[in-house]
């Protein structure tokens, strides 16, 4: 990937995972849950490119309407052009909404094909902790400038948070820097709800403080046990110590539009059991 993104582990079981899917399943036919969520396919970063029609196939089958693609080898689009990946995402009844990218290469022409076939944004998945302040408000003037290139072709432009942007460099908060330098004309963010929370910092807080700049969003559960600030500690979503309910209810009610889920550390199942036991867990939350 053209970026840095931390290590996951993955066992051979699936007993675990197959047994929460089975307790999912049983509450998924409640009314009033998510209805239109996505999957961000750095979830299965380590299956898709062997075959990623199939792959998709089986993610459309798990009841995603929605998908946030990455950059990886075989670029946005798995191998196909801008075209024949939409053709076969209609025809799988998903739609691409969005993709993380690299905004520092062909960035143009990567906003005019997202915008030829309908999606929604292009995202800027990391930058990394950085030493002065005003690192990040030149990363402020970057955005705007990359949001005005989305904003030229239709489309929307948006930043991703790890960790590193909610914790103090210089006396202030990264990610206020950003939001409170970056134009909401031009710039959305996407906020990754478990590194807010692997930070110490509270999501809802965010979405009351910055109404309608967080427009799409990763859900992804925390394990219960993990120690305060460890990274890597995703797990299926539902199973963790994340108040989701509660969380994306309130995100809702400021301007949340996508529900995107992820998960990167796969303990006793696999990539593609993860992704359809989390899918069931998003059938039952309503908001």
């Amino acid at each position: 990937m053209l970026y840095s993104r931390r290590k996951f582990i993955q066992t051979g079981s699936m007993l675990t995972a197959a047994g929460i899917l089975s307790a999912n399943k049983l509450m998924a036919g409640t009314n009033g849950g998510i209805n239109n969520f996505g999957l961000q396919l750095w979830t299965l970063r380590d299956v898709i490119n062997e075959n990623p029609k199939d792959t998709l196939k089986q993610v459309a089958s798990f009841g995603y309407k929605q998908i946030e693609s990455f950059e990886g080898k075989q670029g946005i689009f798995w191998g196909m052009n801008a075209g024949d990946f939409k053709k076969y995402m209609d025809d799988l009844g998903m739609k691409i909404v969005s993709a993380h990218c690299d905004i520092n290469k062909d960035f143009e022409k990567k906003a005019a094909d997202a915008a030829s076939i309908g999606m929604k944004y292009l995202i800027c998945p990391y930058k990394g902790p950085q030493k002065s302040i005003d690192d990040f408000k030149k990363f402020a003037d970057e955005f705007n400038a990359k949001g005005e290139i989305c904003r030229k072709n239709g489309i929307r432009f948006a930043y991703h948070n790890h960790d590193y942007s909610f914790k103090v460099v210089d006396g202030q908060i990264p990610q206020d820097v950003m939001m409170d330098n970056t134009d909401k004309n031009l710039v959305d963010f996407e906020m990754d709800i478990y590194w807010v929370v692997t930070a110490g910092a509270n999501p809802e807080a965010y979405f009351k403080k910055y109404e309608n700049r967080f427009r799409l969003c990763h859900v992804k559960d925390r394990e219960k046990n993990a120690a305060a600030g460890d990274g890597d500690a995703s797990c299926i979503v539902g199973q963790g110590s994340i108040d989701y309910p509660t969380i994306l209810h309130t995100a809702k009610k400021c301007g949340m539009e996508y529900f995107i889920v992820e998960q990167e550390k796969y303990a006793n199942t696999t990539p593609l059991l993860s992704a359809e036991a989390d899918a069931a867990y998003l059938k039952t939350i309503k908001i």
